[in-house]
């Protein structure tokens, strides 16, 4: 008796185990998919994100190799890349219609940061996710729809050790990125859609990045480098104010 109840112990323990695994991998290929699905319309630009881990039980887990390209009239090639993303998030939220994260953090990211006299690459990808919200025809839309749209809620969003190339190829000067952090995205509303999200923290880092060059204006010391600076100035200046920062 006691040799069939170990027996059967160990085949649960076992099949729980294999649940477990089958979930985990499930979880990560949900992310995964839903982010390279609905990545490109958000930023009509191509996303793609290398792999997923996410536990079922604790809702924390890893994102790898999220890179968004640039947008039309740009350099080819990425406007930034995000090695590691660690989530942590409300256990099985990612079934509703309501996801609850708790914390997303991301270090040392890579940003490609390119200006001409009045915009920028970020500027236009921030431009994009604008209209792709697409205000409030969208939200009436939504209302007449009859399946509830997909909200999202961040308690707690950080981004460090962030690092800006400024222009492109080998004459790119690399920056010191100051951190991003944001508390309780989307809470007081009760979730917001994920363009809206993308809208919010990609508005967040362009300001980082634009201090980021706009310090750098004040320790270039050749002639060449200081109109370059003065340059960049400029486009920061110009960019707070088309976004109202």
């Amino acid at each position: 008796m006691k040799k069939i109840f170990s027996s059967t112990g160990i085949v649960i323990l076992v099949l729980a185990l294999l649940v477990y695994v089958g979930l985990t991998f499930f979880l990560g290929g949900v992310v995964k998919a839903a982010v390279n699905r609905i990545g490109p319309s958000i930023t009509k630009t191509a996303v793609v994100l290398d792999g997923a881990n996410l536990s079922p039980l604790t809702g924390s887990g890893t994102l790898r190799g999220l890179s968004v390209d640039n947008p039309q009239g740009w350099s080819k090639g990425r406007v930034f890349y995000l090695g590691k993303i660690h989530v942590s998030m409300k256990p099985f939220s990612i079934f509703g219609d309501h996801i609850v994260i708790d914390e997303i953090d991301i270090d040392q990211p890579e940003f490609t940061y390119e200006t001409k006299i009045f915009s920028s690459n970020l500027g236009d990808l921030l431009n994009n996710i604008k209209e792709s919200t697409g205000g409030a025809n969208k939200a009436d839309a939504s209302s007449q729809s009859s399946s509830k749209p997909l909200k999202v809620e961040i308690r707690h969003f950080r981004l460090t050790n962030g690092k800006v190339k400024l222009g492109v190829g080998s004459a790119a000067l690399p920056l010191p990125m100051p951190p991003v952090e944001l508390h309780d995205l989307g809470t007081k509303e009760g979730g917001i859609t994920p363009d809206q999200m993308a809208a919010a923290v990609l508005g967040s880092v362009t300001s980082s990045v634009v201090s980021a060059t706009t310090q750098a204006a004040s320790q270039i010391g050749s002639t060449a480098g200081a109109a370059a600076a003065e340059g960049v100035k400029k486009t920061g200046e110009n960019l707070k104010k088309l976004f109202g920062k």
